[in-house]
């Protein structure tokens, strides 16, 4: 079904750029964003970046496949991709145009659309 799609899509994506984020980062960054984990702190930020991923992520399925969580699980799928795609604009404007960033941004927008698409539709006319 399209309303579960929207979620599961969005969550198999986060889950796998969570691990990218905090699987390896001392190994990963420097092959895919060109930067240096050269401190724990950072280690450690990465890390939880990916167990927030992860989280949301796993939420997101249980929403695709548990009609009691879908309406809170697209909701806070359109926040995330909506407060996420507000932050990379925010940076497009004040430090200019990511070329590994911008395909990302193009999808959240996509996401956010998606989602607020499904929840009109399945939520305010009357189908769940």
């Amino acid at each position: 079904m399209q309303k579960n799609l929207h979620l599961s899509l969005s969550g198999i994506i986060v889950i796998c750029a969570g691990i990218v984020y905090g699987g390896n980062p001392s190994h990963l960054m420097p092959l895919i964003l060109d930067f240096q984990v050269t401190s724990l702190e950072l280690q450690n930020m990465l890390r939880a970046v990916m167990g927030i991923y992860m989280g949301i992520g796993i939420f997101w399925l249980l929403g695709a496949r548990k009609e009691k969580l879908w309406y809170a699980a697209t909701l806070s799928n359109v926040l995330f991709m909506g407060g996420i795609s507000f932050g990379r604009i925010i940076s497009t404007v004040f430090d200019g145009v990511s070329i590994p960033f911008t395909p990302a941004l193009i999808l959240e927008l996509l996401f956010l659309g998606w989602g607020l698409f499904n929840l009109r539709k399945y939520k305010f006319m009357g189908e769940s």
